[in-house]
């Protein structure tokens, strides 16, 4: 229901671009509308989860083999810290290089098990999946089609004056809009810049890599940096020195500045809000309401701020009129 009511609000321009042309077939319209979410938006992510799992199975295979070997730079690492700065380092925080080498690995296993794990599981959830699917393509037909009829009852049924009611539901729906593009757009390009850098380089599962800075990316200030850099310190101290300079240097001027660029002239005037109040709205949806909460959390804080501007704005008057 809710991805329905998110794409159906996405795509009623396109719908009503088919009822232009149509206008007494609303069923071939929002039929047509249907088409197009399937084709731009299902298929193209079913390509990338197929592809994810292959390469998070195959990342794992590696790892188990010993061809990534994350002990390595480590070692080189504390080959080339000076004895004074082996001793700080380690009296700091009680380091122990040995141990944390364990630890990562025993991170990197189990998580490239759990990938491999979803691959068989991902075959018995079929079925609960396609139904889940064909549920959302049908509410979303019936909303476009009736989209209309539908707002104007919800319109008439809220307890508030028409004014009032006109701008909360204008800010819900430029908040859908200005949260999909603004934050999961802007998401999907960083990690297509990212996966697309770690292929020309040459780096192990770069479409993992990709995945992983797109969804960080959702949160905003913390963003890709929190994938990419790791990577780039990993090649550096590796040995893998140019490899790691132009990972830095991509993931400074490139990866980090898109989102500096393109989130003001994707949103534009769609959401307003701070950017640490995205921050806390985003993680404390996806704390309550798990992945779909990246959506949520900003649309939740959105009616909030509108619910207080409207509530301000009749202070105000009231005052006046005092």
């Amino acid at each position: 229901m809710l991805w329905a009511t998110l794409l159906a609000i996405i795509f009623a321009p396109v719908y009503r671009r088919f009822l232009e042309r149509f206008p007494e077939w609303r069923n071939l319209a929002a039929l047509s509308t249907v088409i197009v979410v399937v084709v731009l938006v299902l298929i193209p992510v079913g390509i990338v989860i197929a592809s994810l799992v292959d390469q998070g199975g195959e990342l794992y295979q590696r790892v188990q083999a010993g061809e990534i070997n994350l002990a390595h730079p480590l070692q080189q690492l504390k080959a080339a810290l000076p004895d004074w700065a082996a001793s700080i380092s380690g009296r700091l925080a009680g380091i122990d290089l040995s141990a944390l080498k364990e630890r990562l690995s025993s991170l990197v296993v189990p998580a490239g098990q759990q990938l491999a794990g979803h691959a068989i599981n991902i075959g018995q959830l079929t079925l609960e999946f396609v139904a889940s699917l064909l549920v959302m393509l049908y509410l979303l037909f019936f909303l476009l089609r009736d989209g209309e009829d539908l707002s104007a009852r919800i319109r008439d049924a809220l307890p508030l004056r028409p004014s009032q009611t006109a701008e909360i539901l204008d800010a819900f729906t430029l908040a859908v809009r200005g949260t999909i593009k603004g934050i999961v757009l802007v998401a999907l390009i960083q990690g297509a810049l990212g996966g697309l850098i770690f292929w020309l380089l040459g780096l192990t599962a770069p479409l993992l890599a990709g995945a992983l800075m797109a969804l960080v990316s959702l949160l905003p200030v913390l963003g890709s940096a929190l994938i990419w850099v790791p990577a780039a310190l990993y090649l550096l101290v590796a040995g893998a020195v140019t490899k790691g300079l132009i990972l830095l240097a991509f993931g400074t001027f490139v990866i980090g500045l898109a989102d500096n660029f393109l989130r003001p002239i994707l949103v534009g005037q769609s959401i307003q809000m701070p950017s640490y109040v995205v921050l806390l709205a985003t993680l404390g949806g996806l704390a309550t309401f798990g992945a779909n909460g990246f959506v949520i959390g900003p649309l939740v804080a959105a009616m909030f701020l509108t619910t207080w501007h409207i509530y301000a704005g009749s202070k105000e008057r009231q005052k006046v009129r005092e």
